[in-house]
């Protein structure tokens, strides 16, 4: 079975299926890079809460900088932000994002502990 919440005729923000939770990617506010990740992570914390999850349980990130020059910067929070010894596999490149003064988007998917596959959470 496969759950969809917050759910437009474009996208979902949370999707789950066989014990994963998958999230659209998130974007922040802020006057900067570090402000615009730090704000992304916690949107990104918040819907995995919501779906069953935590960031201990990350699989996959997704990380898209409007300009690589901003890679430390991100870099700096993210380190801070994911628990140790929990950092999921993680790709990051540069794009234009959705709007000019969008800096930073990243699109995780983790577990849902106490999933699995065909069961809760599934």
């Amino acid at each position: 079975m496969i759950e969809r919440h917050h759910t437009t005729a474009r996208m979902s923000r949370i999707v789950k299926h066989h014990g994963t939770v998958y999230l659209c990617g998130q974007v922040g506010a802020g006057p900067d890079v570090a402000a615009q990740t730090k704000d992304c992570l916690a949107r990104v914390e918040a819907l995995l809460e919501e779906a069953g999850s935590s960031k201990s349980h990350m699989l996959q990130a997704i990380v898209w900088l409007a300009h690589m020059s901003d890679f430390d910067a991100m870099n700096e929070v993210w380190d801070a932000w994911v628990p140790e010894d929990h950092a999921p596999a993680r790709a990051c490149g540069e794009a234009r994002l959705a709007g000019s003064d969008l800096l930073v988007e990243v699109i995780v998917t983790a577990a849902i502990p106490g999933a699995e596959a065909g069961g809760a959470g599934a």
